[in-house]
């Protein structure tokens, strides 16, 4: 059997690209260099450019795999956007503000590159989970320049948009049953301090610490039956943003657990979906 269709092309051929190198950084005690990478998914349009989002993996600063949620960000890709999947270094590599510095150089990587990725360099948003969701939290609200460092320094790190998945938000106020405990955290390590007997220092590695008026529009989605990280944790930097007359909005799953598959359904990723669309505008 034979068939002849006709096929109109309206929608972009989608690129994926692997291992793209966004910045140098120490390594093995600063004795040598190595790079930090990240996936690309983008469209080949010559005469559109699309809004960026950035995803950040979780894995309390302690482990990352850039590439893990590679078949969700197709799917986000499709739906009109370039998406980034970044590396950053983790706790046994480098404390604070390590980790923030690298997101930021990504952001400001993918604005010079913006021409070649078809990215709209206005329209950056950023999204990730836990250790992630914290980074995608203190991007979008720490504006300071010295956490710009390294390559690219022309372009800005700013973004407009932020979808936090239950992000630690205060470490400094989690509760720990000893100091001794508190030690060995994640939190205490991406700190290098025991965040238990510095609290001051703690706090102000902190999301809550940095929210002004001038914070981009967020949607926090947190499970309300967390294990991991408490589920005020999203409410507390909701309602820090809100108080600040922020635009924000807290979604809670039912029963949730930390990363559990609620997080991966259709459902909630058409609601991001539609915030970053309506957040960063888009004509898809």
């Amino acid at each position: 059997m034979r068939e002849t269709i006709t096929i109109k092309a309206v929608e972009p051929q989608y690129c994926v690209v692997t291992d793209v190198a966004f910045a140098q950084v120490d390594a093995w005690f600063g004795h040598t260099r190595r790079d930090l990478k990240m996936d690309l998914i983008y469209p080949e349009s010559e005469n559109k450019k699309y809004p960026c989002i950035v995803w950040i993996c979780g894995g309390a600063w302690l482990t990352m795999d850039k590439s893990a949620h590679l078949a969700y960000l197709c799917e986000l890709a499709r739906s009109g956007f370039v998406v980034a999947s970044v590396e950053y270094r983790t706790s046994n590599e480098a404390q604070y503000p390590a980790p923030l510095m690298d997101i930021k150089a990504a952001v400001r990587y993918l604005r010079a590159h913006s021409q070649r990725y078809r990215i709209d360099p206005e329209r950056f948003g950023v999204m990730g989970e836990s250790a992630g969701g914290y980074l995608t939290a203190m991007t979008a609200l720490v504006n300071d320049e010295k956490y710009d460092v390294g390559d690219y320094l022309e372009y800005s790190s700013r973004v407009q948009a932020a979808c936090p998945w239950y992000p630690p938000t205060d470490v400094s106020g989690f509760p720990y049953p000893s100091a001794e405990m508190a030690a060995a955290s994640p939190e205490s390590l991406l700190l290098g301090k025991n965040v238990m007997q510095n609290r001051e220092e703690a706090y102000a590695i902190c999301p809550v610490a940095y929210v002004t008026k001038d914070a981009p529009p967020f949607l926090i989605i947190h499970g309300t039956e967390d294990r991991t990280v408490p589920f005020s944790q999203g409410q507390l930097l909701h309602d820090k943003l809100e108080e600040a007359g922020c635009d924000v909005k807290l979604v809670a799953i039912e029963g949730a657990d930390h990363a559990d598959r609620q997080f991966f359904q259709r459902e909630l990723w058409q609601r991001i979906i539609c915030f970053f669309h309506e957040k960063l505008g888009n004509e898809e």
